[in-house]
């Protein structure tokens, strides 16, 4: 099999985010990055998936230079090459935009599968995974959580709400959306670290891909939310304190 892993570097959990002037992004030259949690299990599972069934993983990244490391990262894990669709303005991409760039940069691969975390750890749309998958033509689920190839079919397990999956199949060529916890990633090996420094990392300018910039939504303002405290007395009889209670619980504070 050959399998596509979308893998995104974002910010770091514990980087202390400082924003741009304007609002419109954080200020990147002071804090540290790391792959998108999500996008470690999509990894793992294509690489389980290359062991059972043999073939090739590429990663592949969209971002600035810095981007690199996250392929570097899958390279030392396993994956055989990476793909750098690189642009140090990506952030400003919506979604569409994203997959529009990423379809037109591995279209002549033509990958029997291509696997992307269910969502980013910044941005958190959760769309480009089944975006690429409509511009490439191909079959898409997402949510996924156990993947089987028999031959030239898939048999998927979703995930649905309140503690419900949901059993479907799909053909080859297909994209899917991996659930995290689907499996447990494993760590880079020294071995795999030191085979990774000679593995082909190819950069695309995605300038030269012909894709539109043309945004369908733009992030408007990035603030970091702000703490505050507030103290109220209840008065009136015990049932009428409990029900202003049970009003302010269901209504104000939502937890009911």
């Amino acid at each position: 099999m050959k399998i596509g892993v979308c893998v995104k570097q974002v910010p770091a959990k514990d980087a202390p985010l400082a924003i741009l002037e304007g609002g419109a992004w954080i200020r990147e030259s002071d804090i540290g990055f790391e792959t998108n949690e999500p996008d470690t299990f999509a990894l793992e599972e294509a690489l389980r998936l290359k062991e059972k069934h043999g073939g090739e993983v590429v990663a592949i990244s969209m971002g600035p230079e810095r981007a690199k490391q996250t392929i570097k990262e899958a390279l030392a894990k396993g994956a055989e090459r990476g793909i750098h669709v690189s642009d140090p303005d990506f952030f400003k991409l919506d979604p569409l935009a994203s997959a529009r760039s990423l379809a037109a940069a591995i279209q002549s691969e033509n990958f029997d599968l291509i696997l992307t975390g269910l969502q980013s750890d910044d941005q958190g749309f959760g769309q480009t995974g089944v975006l690429l998958a409509e511009l490439l033509g191909r079959a898409h689920a997402t949510i996924i959580m156990s993947i089987e190839v028999t031959g030239e079919r898939m048999k998927l397990k979703r995930e649905l709400e309140a503690g419900w999956f949901q059993w479907v199949e799909l053909p080859l060529p297909a994209v899917l959306t991996i659930q995290s916890g689907i499996n447990k990633p494993r760590y880079a090996t020294l071995k795999g670290i030191m085979a990774a420094k000679k593995k082909e990392i190819v950069t695309v300018e995605r300038a030269t891909l012909g894709v539109p910039d043309a945004r369908t939504q733009q992030v408007e303002r990035i603030y970091i939310p702000q703490k505050t405290k507030k103290t109220e007395f209840i008065t009136g009889s015990p049932k009428e304190a409990a029900a202003k209670l049970l009003e302010k619980l269901r209504h104000e504070a939502r937890v009911l």
